[in-house]
């Protein structure tokens, strides 16, 4: 067994044990190498890193080069960006290469030490990829990082939304690539679209001299392979988003009109339908039943005439359709209408997930519920899953400030383990006593207060909310209170950064949804340590305890003070969640009762919050045995199993 270098403080050594051994073994090994690291000039840095890249195409496997690759990025990071990299950091990059997710809490510098394992893997000439959760975030990262790789002789390359295809192909033929993971899997897609595309054309005459006479103009695949992939906020990405697949649609069918005239009507008529009369609903499935008496009605309503051409079947599902998106869908909680379109807001990064649609017309519903023009459904040409595509690379790596949690369904899944990574200084984060009230009303009146008695002290406060509506009725009980917060939500990312960056200075109140936890740094502004830092106010639990715990991070970085406290009600969507309707309504019933904060009752809502999250990895794990079982078919007919039309 490898034994943890001396030279690492013993509560590190302590919080290692075993597991992580091999990769602490080498950080001594690199420090040992940095003042030779240092003597050399800014051409001898570049001229070894090139050597190193001569020595792994000549054979030499990279385990063995990960020291001498490490040492020369923390040179370069000392040297570019006055930053070099923590003892802990590098432990980070080296469980990362060895096909591993990584547990670093928030401050910890993942932007820093993500440079680590990609340059490592760059080395062998075949592209590195680093996936994150939005294209500014892809964006940022690369530029703050771009002065390490070019001292290297590394190149990088960005791919963002509704970039053209010459410019992606570009991109992708850096050394190291950074972007998201849906715009990677559909450059993936479109990738293999156009081979088919090109390999239909070969097979005749006229295609073979179409594309000798176009000769270097021809399109070509953007992609050059799947070799090395680090996925930022990996719990987001490889669990959370793994529920949506990426698809790519084919042209719209015939029957847009009478679709269009079917979804308006359903939706004007959902009022006409009463639970548990005309229809049931399942709070476990989310799915809605009609009744006889609910099938009676639809039939005795009047409808256009182009929906005769439909059979009853369908239009049954129309209604059902309608009524479920009533009852669980939510204007600036799940969507927004924003230029005549419904734009998603994503559950568990609170940002606009641009470009995403939902399926089994779901969408269409939403549109006609707020009637906006519909987008039709259409038939899709390819499809992929988030967890096929990552299955799909050589290694897969990640990074994380929440992944202990999803342990076991990282490794079930994705075959890496999970590790935590101890902070470079120890935490002094502090949990304040959970508060449960009666009532949601009791309880936002009562988080209106603590963040008002915490803004008197001059401590800056940060209150995360589910979902936009929340957020902007937390911010009206604020101003009704003579405190102007300020408001961090999907309607303001264009200014998340400078929020961001703000939001620890004396005084300051923000109201943020869960974008706030994600691939952003909130910094103590002067004298606010010394009055007990960032105090972060969670409203009401999540569908996933990681999400919590990406909140409470926002307090506490890299050794700053800090406290946090949960507030919870009776009535919170987390209990109709996890207990159904009836032990949701009788606690309710119970809450209407209480005046003030409840005892107790704790362990019942993290209770609740298990067993959501069991069924949506129920759900992710059915998906995935779907997903392989559609591909076993395809490959079976001869079919590429990511293409939906005979190849």
């Amino acid at each position: 067994m490898t034994r943890i270098p001396s030279g690492i403080g013993s509560s590190i050594r302590a919080k290692l044990g075993d597991t992580l051994a091999r990769c602490a073994a080498c950080v001594s090994q690199v420090a040992s190498l940095e003042p030779a690291q240092q003597a050399l000039s800014d051409y001898d840095l570049r001229k070894t890193s090139l050597g190193l890249r001569y020595r792994v195409r000549s054979g030499e496997p990279l385990d063995s080069l990960l020291v001498e690759a490490f040492a020369l990025v923390r040179e370069a990071g000392r040297r570019k960006l006055n930053m070099r990299h923590f003892d802990v950091q590098i432990m980070g990059g080296a469980a990362i290469h060895h096909r591993s997710t990584v547990e670093m809490q928030t401050g910890e510098g993942k932007t820093l030490t993500a440079t680590l394992p990609l340059y490592l893997a760059a080395l062998e000439g075949k592209g590195a990829h680093l996936a994150t959760v939005n294209d500014y975030l892809a964006n940022r990262d690369a530029e703050l990082m771009k002065s390490v790789y070019s001292a290297l002789g590394m190149t990088v390359g960005v791919i963002q939304g509704q970039q053209p295809q010459p410019e992606r192909r570009k991109a992708y033929a850096c050394d190291v690539t950074y972007g998201t993971a849906n715009e990677m899997g559909f450059d993936f897609l479109r990738d293999r679209l156009l081979l088919r595309t090109l390999g239909e054309g070969n097979q005749d005459l006229f295609g073979k001299m179409l594309g000798a006479a176009n000769g270097a103009a021809q399109d070509q695949p953007v992609q050059r392979g799947l070799h090395f992939m680090l996925v930022d906020e990996a719990d987001s990405i490889l669990i959370d988003e793994a529920r949506t697949p990426l698809i790519i649609s084919a042209l719209p069918g015939e029957d847009e009109k009478i679709a269009a005239e079917a979804y308006h009507w359903a939706a004007e008529n959902t009022c006409k339908f009463i639970e548990n009369e005309h229809y049931e609903y399942d709070h476990d499935d989310r799915s809605v039943e009609l009744s006889l008496a609910g099938r009676q009605t639809v039939r005795m309503l009047e409808r256009p005439g182009a929906m005769d051409r439909l059979q009853l079947s369908a239009i049954y599902e129309y209604v059902t359709r309608a009524l479920k998106v009533e009852r669980e869908m939510f204007l600036d909680r799940h969507y927004v209408v924003r230029d005549g379109e419904i734009v998603i807001v994503d559950e568990f990064t609170g940002r606009m997930a641009e470009g995403r649609k939902w399926r089994a017309g779901i969408h269409q519903a939403i549109e006609a519920k707020e009637g906006v023009e519909i987008t039709f459904a259409t038939n899709q040409a390819a499809r992929i899953t988030i967890q096929d595509l990552f299955l799909r690379y050589a290694r897969l790596g990640g990074m994380t400030g929440t992944a202990s949690s999803s342990r076991g369904e990282l490794k079930k899944i994705y075959q890496v383990h999970v590790y935590q990574i101890p902070t470079n200084r120890p935490p002094i984060r502090r949990q304040v006593p959970t508060l449960i009230y009666g009532t949601k009303d009791q309880k936002w009146n009562a988080v209106a207060d603590e963040a008002l008695a915490q803004h008197q002290l001059g401590r800056p406060v940060l209150i995360g909310t589910r979902s936009i509506d929340k957020s902007e009725l937390l911010a009206d009980l604020l101003v009704a209170r003579g405190v102007e917060p300020v408001i961090l939500n999907a309607r303001h990312v264009a200014r998340e950064a400078e929020i961001v960056a703000q939001a620890g200075q004396q005084g300051k109140i923000t109201v943020a949804t869960n974008m706030a936890g994600r691939g952003t740094d909130i910094r103590l502004g002067e004298g606010v340590k010394e009055i007990g830092g960032l105090h972060v106010i969670c409203t009401e639990l999540h569908e996933a305890q990681r999400i919590d715990r990406q909140l409470i991070g926002r307090c506490g970085r890299q050794g700053d003070p800090g406290t946090y406290r949960q507030f919870l009600a009776l009535d919170d969507e987390i209990l109709l969640l996890g207990f159904g309707p009836k032990k949701a309504e009788r606690l309710k019933a119970t809450g209407l009762k209480s005046t003030g904060p409840i005892n107790g009752l704790e362990s019942m809502f993290r209770k609740a919050q298990r067993r959501v999250e069991h069924r949506h990895f129920r759900d992710r794990k059915i998906m995935l045995y779907h997903e392989k079982e559609r591909q076993k078919v395809q490959r079976a007919m001869g079919q590429d199993p990511y293409l939906d039309t005979p190849g």
